[in-house]
């Protein structure tokens, strides 16, 4: 669902819910390394509070391939 959405308007989900439905998501499939990398590319689009956080998914997804 947050793939068809993201991919038919970027915008159509606030940050926080964005946030939220990505953690989620890693959280049920967590050795799922493109998700991973959503999740971080995602991140990385809201500024540099998010930074951290997205390398250390990026970083996870790098030791599960």
């Amino acid at each position: 669902m947050l793939r068809d959405v993201l991919a038919e308007d970027w915008t159509a989900l606030p940050p926080w819910a964005r946030n939220l439905a990505y953690r989620l998501a890693c959280l049920q499939r967590p050795d799922d390394p493109q998700l991973l990398r959503e999740a971080a590319a995602d991140l990385l689009s809201f500024g540099p509070d998010w930074d951290a956080f997205a390398q250390e998914l990026k970083r996870r997804a790098a030791e599960l391939e």
